[in-house]
């Protein structure tokens, strides 16, 4: 059972396959904006970026004009948002991967960072990269690094590892969880209606879902098919289809 003011009301003549995909992900890509302007900082750093997820990112950042920080993992999934009109696209496998990083972060003054992968390095190099941008802009030295907050949400676990980090961007910075429900709870209904309304009106622009394959109830449960949902790979995005 559902309550009614969570429920999302699907615009005259959307599909059932639009509506299977217009809550989790769309809602998520608007809550980070939303924590963002909440908290104070004034563009977003994200990884595992080429997702379905990253590219509404994407397309919502540059609709409200916020600057945005794409790190992927390939050459391939950097020309996936630049085609779509990322300005700052960064593959973590790049020999300069930090170079790049610090020089977005100078450009964009991202302090905020929301992180599918969890486990590994990746949370401490942007910490630590948000950092050097900051002291390259700052008037004066302090052993404690700069007093500018720098925050990195992690929302995933793409990379089920430990998540590791060197101290190396002082003492000014915060890594925690992202969960979409409770953070909605956090802005209140007038905000959650206002976004699920969003939501709604751009179900088949900026919220479109795009499958690369469809299954049955029964089909889903096939070797083949279990192998393909469960590996986390972009691009690969599995609808089930009850009635098939």
């Amino acid at each position: 059972m559902v309550k009614a003011d969570e429920a999302l009301l699907l615009p005259e003549g959307a599909t059932a396959e639009q509506g299977a995909s217009c809550f989790v992900n769309p809602l998520t890509a608007l809550g980070f904006v939303e924590t963002m302007r909440a908290e104070g900082h004034s563009a977003i750093i994200h990884t595992a970026a080429a997702s379905n997820l990253g590219q509404m990112l994407v397309k919502i950042c540059k609709a409200d004009g916020v600057p945005l920080v794409n790190i992927v993992r390939s050459a391939e999934q950097v020309a996936i948002l630049k085609g779509i009109g990322a300005t700052h696209v960064i593959d973590s496998t790049a020999a300069d991967f930090m170079a790049q990083l610090v020089a977005a972060c100078t450009e964009t003054g991202a302090t905020l960072a929301f992180d599918a992968i969890g486990g590994g390095q990746l949370a401490g190099q942007i910490l630590t990269a948000m950092e050097a941008a900051v002291n390259a802009r700052a008037g004066g030295y302090s052993r404690y690094g700069s007093e500018v907050l720098k925050q990195v949400y992690i929302y995933g676990g793409l990379d089920m590892a430990p998540t590791s980090f060197g101290r190396g961007f002082g003492m000014a910075w915060a890594m925690g969880g992202w969960l979409l429900f409770p953070r909605m709870r956090t802005f209140g209904p007038g905000t959650f209606a206002r976004l699920k309304q969003r939501v709604a009106d751009e179900l088949t622009t900026t919220f479109a879902s795009h499958y690369s394959h469809k299954v049955s109830l029964e089909g889903m449960l096939e070797p083949e098919a279990v192998a393909g949902w469960y590996r986390r790979a972009t691009g690969q995005k599995y609808l089930v289809v009850p009635t098939a």
